[in-house]
C-alpha cells in the first residue's frame, strides 16, 4: 500500500515505514504529524485518485529530526560595474518517518 501526498508545495510517493526529508513542517521531535493533502492511494491494485484530494484519506507520521541542509551560496555578480553580491542560504527541513496510512 501506499499513497501520493502533497506538502511544501511538493509530491512524494510515500509507504508506511519510509524515512522521509520534506520541507520544514511545525511539531517537535516524537511528535506526530498528519499530511491530509493525499492526491491517491493505492492498495493492492484498488487505486483511488482524488480530484484534487482523496475524500477521508490521511497519512500519519512521526517527525524524527528537525534541521537545515546544508549551506548554498547565492552570488550575484554584474561585470565591468564593481557590483558584487553574496548570500548564504540554509534551507529548513524535516526528517519523518511514515507511520500509518489510512484511505
Amino acid at each position: 500500500m501506499y499513497a501520493i501526498i502533497k506538502t511544501g508545495g511538493k509530491q512524494y510517493r510515500v509507504q508506511e515505514g519510509d524515512n522521509i526529508f520534506v520541507e520544514k513542517v511545525t511539531g517537535d521531535v516524537d511528535s506526530e504529524v498528519v499530511f491530509d493533502q493525499v492526491l491517491a492511494v493505492v492498495n493492492d491494485g484498488d487505486v483511488k485518485v482524488g480530484s484534487p484530494v482523496v475524500e477521508g484519506a490521511k497519512v500519519t507520521a512521526k517527525v524524527l529530526k528537525q534541521g537545515k541542509e546544508k549551506k548554498i551560496l547565492v552570488f550575484k555578480y554584474k561585470a565591468k560595474s564593481n557590483y558584487r553580491r553574496r548570500q548564504g542560504h540554509r534551507q529548513p527541513f524535516t526528517k519523518v518517518v511514515i507511520e500509518k496510512i489510512e484511505g
